[in-house]
């Protein structure tokens, strides 16, 4: 696990807290102004920032992160422009805080393995998520992030079988990242009934800290699953409201749910 992500974990650990991981696309509404909003989020009480990279095709993505990406992409956002230009910006502005690229696995592989993660390691990147990489194909990226000190953070869905969420979990980088819905990303009214169970498994077995994903968006989900993962990561509601309302409401909404995971 990156240094800068181990650290994070710890310390909240050690206040009694749990993580909050925000989720925002780079490149909405455009570069520059990207950069306001995860340092927003990161004046909201975020403990982790997931910086989005623009996919034309993504799998993963609901209807309110796919409209982000269509205005980061409108705006010319690409991979190596968000290494080049975003990831330092917010580097500069928050520089306590983990950087983990959330992208498609095409992208890296357009860019080439290594190059991405020296670019990445070097402009301050912690860790990386491809949601569509599968880990049985994962063992040539990996090692290649490792190399650089760079997480190649693992998913386990709703869908993953108990014995292969525990082989994902023991193997994992940085932190496990367990989707908490089937389906794509987006606000939930509610949780699954067995997610608290399914997260017990993972964090039972994993060798890194576990956090929970997908449909989470308000304090009191957050509260919920602090007792059962060491954090939380909510994308699509602070996206919503960074979109609609602007940064003010982002980062109270960060703000609240924080509060949630202060046991």
């Amino acid at each position: 696990m990156s240094g800068e992500i181990a650290q994070t974990f710890a310390q909240a650990k050690a206040r009694g807290e749990g993580v909050l991981v925000t989720y925002a696309m780079a490149g909405d509404p455009d570069l520059p102004r990207s950069v306001d909003v995860f340092a927003a989020l990161v004046e909201g009480g975020a403990d982790v920032l997931e910086i989005g990279v623009a996919f034309s095709d993504p799998i993963a993505d609901g209807p309110v992160i796919q409209g982000a990406a269509e205005r980061a992409l409108k705006a010319g956002s690409t991979l190596k422009r968000v290494l080049d230009e975003v990831v330092p910006a917010v580097r500069k502005r928050c520089p306590q805080t983990p950087l983990v690229i959330m992208t498609y696995v095409n992208l890296i592989m357009a860019m080439g393995e290594a190059r991405y993660a020296k670019l990445a390691r070097e402009r301050g990147v912690s860790g990386t998520i491809l949601p569509d990489l599968p880990p049985e194909e994962s063992a040539s990226l990996r090692a290649t992030f490792d190399a650089e000190g760079m997480d190649l953070i693992p998913l386990c869905a709703p869908t993953t079988p108990p014995a292969r969420a525990e082989a994902i979990a023991k193997d994992g980088r940085g932190f496990v990242y367990c989707v908490s819905v089937s389906g794509v990303t987006g606000m939930r009214a509610e949780l699954p009934p067995d997610l608290s169970q399914r997260l017990d498994l993972v964090r039972k077995a994993a060798s890194v800290p576990v956090v929970a994903g997908f449909g989470i968006s308000t304090a009191e989900q957050a509260r919920t699953l602090s007792a059962h993962a060491d954090g939380v990561v909510v994308g699509s509601a602070l996206v919503r409201a960074a979109h609609t309302e602007g940064l003010d409401a982002a980062k109270a909404l960060c703000a609240d749910i924080k509060r949630g995971l202060r046991r």
